[in-house]
């Protein structure tokens, strides 16, 4: 007689979990194992072990869930159960008094709420905060998961990173291990990171709260995951149930549910149906290279621009050093003066720059002649401060100059530059010999060097052999241009399609290129780029990818043989630049390298209210060296000649509407959430209050903490950084005991007369009705959110009497008070333009350039603006703001509607600025803000078309400014460049660029 079985498949996005049970409910089999995009073939292999243990003599009730299983399941006619509903069987054969269930997968997340409404909330094709994203965050920092998982339970610090997307979160890292950040912290702010998303990405302002069971390979696995979680909900013992079969939870639920079906089958069956599924066609694209020897053509015009060698062993004479401490990579050159490479290296940092760095100088030290003089040395990239600190490197430069240093060495009329590196882009356009715009990627790095990079070791391959593969692909897949943890699910498609990994490798490299082209440069045709195109950075060493570029530009480029050292290379010509016949470099010395050690530690100024978290690392002579500061402050430096700042003194004024209130001893208190519109409408608010008698309350300043207060009740994790902060700090004024929280729907904003209509954004205008759908202790009672709009005076005082009446206040003292608070608005904006104008004389006077830092009226926060304005005005420019200056343009027309109030000023300040020599724009946008999407290429337009450069620094909660610190840089070399043409300096470098790239001239031309 046969026995019968029950069997549980749950295929995964990374994982294939199989579970056997008895009819009884013992289970006698479980396995978890990882099918590295090889779906078939790993549950196959699952379902052979199975058979080869229990026999022919077993028949089996099975199902399959997953979110690869649907798929499988269908084209295999095999019974399938959703994943969540297998969930739900599982917690109720095992547990019954489960409250909530949390489950981390490979690329997926789920909530499942059982008490109060039962309620299922899965992540979308993001796979941020999951498995994979964990996996990526291991594979940055150079370790197995395991590892990551060991290093954070020794951590001493967590830092605020991004978990909504792998390559946003390494935006956030990569900064922190530069800055000499320790590593075991940076794990641990892994996976807080994670936790953060699940609870505000995932509870969407619903609470965890009760007995929680936590389900998935990451929370099985991972100690330091668990111990966050258990940590950040405040849960005890009792009520965070780890299980022992939590791995497989998905497919014992799915094995509970075959239980009652009638359907059995033989495994041998099973594994032929699944073995012989028909896969669907997929859209190829074209060939890279069609023979070998039109790729040994390409090879050799390429290998045709190179910078020379010369020997170490045997060199005497000078030298020049050049250091690119890049975000995911460390590069080194030593250089003669004529530009030939006396060393050169390139390899993964792995977060440790620093280390790899000092051990090539050892290298540098043992292998040459006591006859080489290195007479100067230079650094760039994201760690040049740390290395420039640490070594006694005597030239620090942004990467912008480092890069056009190189690049016009190898082609002197150079008139477009593009750089992929590991988390970057940089492209700039070259205009008489100078920089004249720059694009940089925004804080997403989907199609840069780690963008293909990822891929390759999921699936299993080292990043060079996989680039390989799919130079002679036949059929390309085109997987468009897409970020990385969304185009998982296009990869995973094509290969359920039959696409083999060549097809796949030759995609990915399309798909780099089509990201940079139209996403980053926004190109309209090849012609706009340029005719004498420079491609550099390690991305393009990739043959595939360069093969990609020139395919889809049409036309040939220049691919420097030595393309992944160039800011090394430009940085040791800047300093070959810079440097006198007598000159010796101050770079650490033969015995101080050998005898170099450091330490780091992570600490906070507490200069300030911004208390900047601070990175100090401590050098075995003696120095130090802090990163993370906004200011001088923490170096001890007292900057005695103070650079005009506007965004300080605005700040300054809402604070001291505050102190000098018409009724600081009020018996009514109103309490107001200083957020959104509100940091231009206090004054008014106040003075309206202040004339009814009213004292006015505002929250605390703005923090991560008070972020964290409200964070449980924001129900969605795309809304702006500014919006999530006013959940914070409506429950903050809840805890000051206040009577009434006051915060309007306003559809309107006041209307300026420079717009084709005056509409606050819908985050500003209803945010409101959110806040009390979200936060239960919210009501009619203490929250008075009225629809008014401040153009028409009779709604405002109709609607704000019927409010207020509660208070015993009438029409008249309405009437009047609202008359009080339109003038104390006249009054404050009146009161900025006078700043504008008086920081712009004091500025002058100094021969100073200035900075508009355009953005909204809650960008002054400083937890939103995260000391931008700061990092500004230590580079010795003036600050200030929009609101000061729009109304000195006329009203500006532009391409699209422009009926937004912010909008408006924006379009009017650019046009101000392009009147100005002295002037450049900078646009603040929150990451979330869809409309400011708008504004981005209008105000780009109205710049350029004067021969301005448009700058914009996206921004968000994460608070590390070194992306912002590049741009910022790079923008100030630009303005410098600007007045320097193609001088004598570069004589001898465009004499090697006419030998050294002869054929590639005669091809272009």
């Amino acid at each position: 007689m046969q026995n019968t079985y029950n069997l549980g498949i749950d295929i995964g996005s990374t994982t294939v979990k199989t579970v056997v049970m008895k009819e009884n409910g013992e289970l006698i089999y479980t396995e978890y194992k990882r099918h590295f995009s090889k779906v078939r073939e790993s549950v196959c292999e699952q379902l052979r072990d199975i058979h080869s243990k229990f026999g022919e003599n077993i028949k089996y009730k099975l199902a399959i869930t997953g979110s690869a299983g649907l798929g499988i399941a269908n084209a295999a006619d095999l019974p399938f159960v959703q994943e969540v509903f297998a969930a739900f069987i599982a917690v109720q054969n095992r547990y019954d008094d489960i409250d909530v269930v949390i489950e981390l997968g490979g690329e997926d997340a789920k909530i499942i709420f059982l008490t109060g409404g039962v309620e299922q909330r899965m992540n979308g094709s993001c796979a941020g905060g999951t498995g994979a994203f964990i996996d990526q965050m291991a594979t940055l920092l150079g370790v197995t998961p395991t590892e990551l998982d060991e290093m954070s339970l020794k951590h001493k610090k967590v830092y605020p990173i991004a978990s909504r997307c792998g390559v946003f979160a390494k935006s956030d890292i990569q900064p922190l291990l530069n800055q000499g950040a320790n590593r075991e912290d940076v794990a641990a702010s892994v996976f807080q990171a994670v936790v953060d998303q699940t609870v505000s990405g995932l509870a969407q302002g619903r609470q965890i709260k009760g007995k929680i069971l936590f389900l998935g390979g990451p929370l099985s696995f991972l100690k330091g995951l668990r111990n966050a979680f258990v940590k950040t909900l405040e849960l005890n013992d009792e009520n965070a149930i780890f299980p022992d079969e939590a791995p497989c939870f998905m497919a014992l639920g799915s094995a509970l549910f075959a239980k009652d079906s009638k359907d059995t089958f033989e495994l041998n069956d099973v594994i032929d149906k699944i073995t012989n599924i028909k896969i669907n066609s997929t859209q190829t694209g074209e060939r890279l290279f069609n023979s070998k020897k039109e790729y040994e053509e390409f090879i050799a015009r390429h290998s045709s621009v190179d910078a020379g060698f010369a020997d170490i062993r045997t060199y005497e004479g000078d030298a020049y050093l050049g250091i690119d401490a890049g975000s995911t990579t460390t590069k080194l050159v030593l250089i003669t003066p004529d530009g030939r490479l006396l060393y050169q290296h390139y390899c993964s940092n792995e977060g440790r720059p620093l280390d790899e760095i000092t051990s090539q100088l050892t290298k540098i030290y043992d292998i040459s002649t006591d006859g080489l003089v290195i007479r100067s040395s230079g650094v760039t990239g994201y760690g040049e401060e740390l290395i420039k600190a640490a070594l006694g490197v005597d030239y620090g430069m942004v990467e912008t100059v480092a890069h056009f240093t190189a690049a016009r060495f190898f082609e002197p009329h150079v008139d477009f530059i593009i750089d992929i590196g590991g988390q970057d882009i940089k492209c700039f356009k070259i205009k008489n010999g100078a920089i004249d715009s720059i694009m940089l990627n925004e804080a997403c790095s989907s199609g840069c060097g780690s963008f293909i990079q990822t891929f390759a070791q999921a699936l299993g391959y080292g990043i060079e052999e996989f680039s390989k593969l799919g130079l002679f692909a036949d059929n390309p897949v085109d997987l468009g241009s897409r970020c990385t943890v969304f185009m998982n699910s296009s990869v995973k498609q094509a290969q359920k399609d039959g696409a083999t990994v060549e097809d796949i490798s030759a995609g990915l490299s399309s798909s780099i290129i089509k990201n940079a082209i139209y996403k980053v440069i926004r190109a309209t045709s090849p012609e706009s780029l340029g005719e004498h195109i420079v491609v550099q950075g390690g991305t393009f060493l990739n043959d595939a990818v360069l093969r990609s570029f020139e395919m889809e530009l049409g036309r040939n480029v220049v691919r420097p043989a030595i393309a992944g050292l160039m800011g090394a290379f430009g940085a040791a010509l800047y300093a070959r630049d810079h440097a006198t016949d007598d000159s010796i470099s101050s770079i650490i010395s033969k015995e101080e390298v050998r005898n170099f050690t450091y330490t780091s530690k992570a600490g906070r100024c507490g200069a300030c209210t911004a208390n900047c978290s601070l990175t100090i690392a401590h050098f075995s002579d003696g120095r130090k060296f802090i990163s993370g500061n906004r200011c001088e402050r923490p170096l001890g430096i007292k900057n005695s000649d103070k650079v005009p700042n506007m965004y300080e003194e605005k700040l300054k004024l809402l604070y001291e509407c505050i102190k000098t209130q018409k009724a600081p001893n009020g018996e009514i208190t109103i309490g107001i959430p200083l957020s959104l519109g509100f940091y231009e409408q206090l004054p008014l608010w106040v003075e309206f209050f202040g004339s009814l008698g009213m004292k006015v309350i505002i929250n605390d300043e703005s923090t991560r903490e008070l972020y964290y207060k409200g964070q449980h009740t924001i129900p969605s994790d795309t809304v702006c950084y500014p919006a999530k902060l006013v959940h914070g700090a409506v429950i903050d004024l809840q805890e000051k005991g206040v009577d009434a929280i006051f915060y309007p729907c306003m559809t309107y904003n006041f209307d300026e007369e420079y717009g084709d209509n005056h509409y606050n954004c819908p985050v500003v205008a209803y945010y409101p009705e959110l806040l009390k759908a979200n936060i239960d202790t919210l009501n009619d009672d203490n929250f008075i959110h009225p629809y008014i709009d401040l153009n028409r005076p009779r709604n405002v005082i109709m609607a704000m009497t019927k409010e207020l009446a509660r208070f015993g206040i009438k029409k008249s003292q309405v009437r009047k008070a609202f008359k009080n608070a339109l003038t104390a608005h006249n009054d404050f904006m009146e009161v900025l333009q006078m700043m504008a104008k008086a920081i712009i004389a004091q500025a002058r006077e100094k021969d100073m350039q200035i900075i508009v830092l355009a953005g909204r009226p809650y960008h002054i926060d400083p937890e939103i603006n995260h000391g931008i304005h700061k990092l500004i005005a230590s580079l010795d420019m003036a600050v200030i703001s929009e609101d000061g200056i729009f109304q000195f343009a006329a009203p500006e027309k532009v391409n699209v509607l422009n009926q937004w109030t912010y909008h408006a000023r924006l379009y009017n300040a650019a046009e101000y600025v392009a009147s100005q020599p002295d002037m450049q724009l900078v646009q603040l946008v929150s990451f979330g803000c869809g409309i400011d999407a708008i504004t981005s290429d209008e105000i780009r337009d109205i710049l350029e078309k004067s021969g301005k450069l448009y700058t914009q620094l996206k921004i968000d909660e994460i608070n590390n400014l070194g992306a912002a610190k590049i741009r910022m840089r790079s923008l100030v070399a630009a303005i410098e460049e600007g007045g320097d043409s193609d001088g004598e300096i570069h004589k001898r470098d465009e004499e090697h660029a006419q030998n050294s790239s002869t054929e590639y001239v005669a091809n272009t031309l």
